[in-house]
């Protein structure tokens, strides 16, 4: 599938289908940074899917990932954090790659420090984007003890080549 469709199609279904459902558990990772480019957004359907497509359709259009220095793989992470209170609040969006180091930023792009924290990672496969609408809209709905520290979906090399799409959703809990 071609990368700017995929994001253009993610943004557009934020609000729509159904899929197959994913798998659950709980993990610690430390901290870590995350190097790409932002927007300031929300979850409001009349403007956070039209902001969340133009910065996917950016962040391929300008290779970002290619751009990023000291990465640590080639997994594509797209961050939520700068919660301005829950998740029907504003919240900054960041995609790039997870970094060794901060050193060298390129032009044009920001980094964030994603604290040392306890996740619930829902592992998320089937017609994409569907699959990944529904896990959100599951998680909205959820009693998780949120911290709103920042919460991150990871795109690995399958997700570019195979027909499951698999993602992990991480959500920052208490």
């Amino acid at each position: 599938m071609n990368k700017v469709l995929f994001a253009l199609m993610a943004c557009f279904s934020l609000s729509t289908g159904y899929a197959e459902e994913g798998k659950m558990e709980n993990v610690e990772k430390p901290a870590f940074y995350i190097v790409g480019i932002e927007c300031k957004t929300s979850n409001d359907p009349a403007v956070g899917p039209q902001q969340i497509g133009q910065l996917w359709s950016r962040f391929f259009i300008e290779n970002v990932a290619g751009r990023v220095l000291n990465k640590v793989s080639d997994d594509v992470f797209a961050l939520y954090c700068e919660y301005e209170g829950d998740y029907t609040k504003p919240y900054t969006f960041v995609i790039g790659c997870q970094v060794s180091s901060v050193d060298q930023i390129p032009e044009g792009m920001v980094f964030k420090v994603l604290p040392s924290a306890k996740y619930t990672v829902y592992s998320v496969e089937g017609e994409y984007p569907q699959s990944l609408v529904k896990t959100w809209g599951e998680i909205w709905q959820s009693d998780l003890k949120r911290t709103y520290s920042g919460d991150f979906e990871v795109y690995g090399e399958k997700f570019f080549t195979t027909d499951s799409k698999p993602v992990d959703v991480y959500i920052a809990i208490e």
